[in-house]
């Protein structure tokens, strides 16, 4: 197989292009490394240092011609998408776009699309299905649910094949505590400087936590399975802020100073994905529960 992963350098990205490539694949990043570190990238991959949204990184699609593109390249960070929605939009929709028409152009399998749990917004309810209304309180939320909406009428104009992965709240290895860094990667980043964890609010919001190599595995999945479908990718269970707390307390052995502060705006106060398809269509399941998984996030960023 030969993958396109645009945001191979990223987070999320560098993972799916190390396991990609330990399954044999060739495997080619398309990253503008503004966020991605060439470092994580696997020696083995082709890199193609280009930004979504340009002309070259459409035709580096065309020229190579991939049997399946990976779509994370995303501007993910929610307080940015507030103060500068037409970056945002610039990049989550124009930039999908862009990679949309190219990879109609090449003829390519499928397109296999990072979304969002904040797609949903507020939505008051104890697990979210992929049926729910989506309703954005962000910027950057509203920006993936319109690629979703393209990648969808892609399919209906010009017969491209593609699954769509909406996350519940990743961490992992690599993450950084800034662009797409969540609560776990700012928390563990706090943790190694010495220095008080903030909790916005009462700490009682819940997060649906998911290890990266489970959403690496989702993502492996969707190349034979899943088309023309949007699938949640979650754990399914709850974990709050001071949970999280207080199992990274657990971990760090000692006690953890914390500061209270205001809520963010575009914040959301409960989300929880239900993964029912994503076990039926994709044949996947969560492996990492979320104390080995922060454990081993831990141990990395220390």
């Amino acid at each position: 197989m030969k993958a396109i992963v645009t945001g191979g350098a990223g987070f999320i990205g560098s993972h799916l292009v190390e396991e990609l490539i330990l399954n044999g694949a060739e495997v080619h990043v398309l990253d503008n490394m503004i966020s991605g570190h060439i470092d994580h990238v696997h020696p083995d991959a082709i890199i193609h240092t280009e930004d979504i949204c340009s002309k070259e990184a459409g035709r580096t699609i065309i020229k190579v011609k991939p049997d399946v593109v990976f779509h994370l390249a995303a501007q993910a960070d929610v307080a940015r998408s507030i103060l500068d929605p037409q970056y945002d939009a610039d990049v989550n929709i124009n930039g999908t776009i862009n990679m949309l028409k190219a990879c109609q152009e090449a003829s390519i399998k499928k397109l296999i699309f990072s979304s969002t749990s904040g797609v949903y917004g507020n939505l008051q309810k104890d697990l979210i299905s992929e049926n729910d209304p989506t309703g954005p309180i962000s910027y950057y939320g509203l920006s993936k649910l319109s690629a979703e909406a393209y990648i969808r009428l892609f399919h209906q104009l010009y017969g491209l094949e593609y699954t769509i992965l909406r996350y519940g709240n990743v961490y992992g290895p690599r993450q950084t505590a800034k662009g797409e860094g969540g609560v776990v990667a700012v928390f563990l980043e706090k943790l190694k400087k010495g220095l008080p964890l903030s909790i916005h609010g009462d700490g009682e919001q819940t997060r649906d936590f998911i290890y990266v190599k489970d959403i690496v595995r989702a993502n492996i999945a969707s190349v034979n399975h899943g088309n023309q479908e949007t699938i949640q990718v979650s754990t399914a269970q709850k974990t709050s802020v001071n949970q999280l707390l207080s199992m990274l307390t657990q971990i760090h052995g000692t006690a953890v100073d914390t500061v209270h502060s205001v809520g963010r705006t575009g914040d959301i106060k409960h989300s929880c994905l239900d993964n029912k398809k994503a076990r039926q269509l994709l044949n996947w399941y969560p492996k990492a529960d979320i104390f080995q998984g922060l454990s081993e996030t831990y141990s990395y960023s220390n």
